[in-house]
């Protein structure tokens, strides 16, 4: 079940009108979706999006295209248990290991023991399911300009339907040097998007992991 709009703090009734008139249903349909072709909505408006940006952020996805700047959070490693009332997305209880077997894609199936085993090795850390479908490695706490704050993890990884999504790889000193040489894949906001594993080097994905691990928690 996605995250209702109308439980979001600031988005005001024309806006979740205009969305929800875009075949929008929910929080979570909206990632990927382009910030320009929303703007352009009526009753759409910059402030509203940027919140919608925001919350996605929190859960690991985002709007794409050409997004205003807004002051970046600052990160810390370190979970501090301090977030906002409305961010649902947290560590559960489920194993990954258990939770990747249980997927309905064979391939995904494959692929995701296959992330788990790189991300893994390279980190030395235990994997922590966060929210129904993503893997996370480490914690770390973010805080905006806003006062607004939270948990989230520092690396991670899901193999969804559509494609898979890298969390954390972006950001980092020489991230661009190496996603240049990782293979075929697309780059959001939020995160890398690769649709197969076949299409990437592997070793330089563990590189790539390694080196942003290594490296200041900073924006996905």
């Amino acid at each position: 079940m996605g995250t209702p709009l109308e439980s979001l703090p600031g988005l005001s009734r024309p806006l979740r009108d205009a969305v929800a008139g875009a075949g929008y249903t929910d929080l979570e349909s909206l990632d990927g979706a382009d910030f320009a072709d929303l703007l352009s909505l009526h009753g759409a408006g910059r402030a509203g999006l940027l919140r919608v940006h925001a919350a996605l952020q929190e859960r690991g996805m985002g709007l794409t295209g050409a997004i205003p700047q807004a002051k970046e959070p600052v990160y810390t490693r370190g979970a501090t248990g301090q977030s906002a009332p409305d961010i649902k997305t947290a560590p559960t209880g489920e194993s990954p290991a258990d939770w990747i077997a249980s997927l309905p894609w064979p391939a995904r199936i494959e692929q995701g023991r296959t992330l788990l085993e790189i991300f893994t090795a390279v980190t030395g850390e235990e994997p922590v399911m966060w929210g129904p479908s993503m893997v996370g490695y480490g914690q770390v706490h973010y805080r905006y300009a806003t006062g607004r704050e939270g948990d989230t993890f520092h690396l991670g990884f899901s193999p969804r339907k559509a494609s898979i999504s890298l969390y954390g790889l972006q950001s980092s000193p020489r991230s661009d040097e190496l996603l240049a040489r990782l293979g075929k894949h697309m780059r959001a906001v939020s995160c890398v998007y690769v649709n197969r594993l076949e299409d990437i080097d592997l070793d330089v994905l563990a590189e790539l992991v390694q080196h942003c691990w290594e490296s200041d928690p900073t924006a996905c």
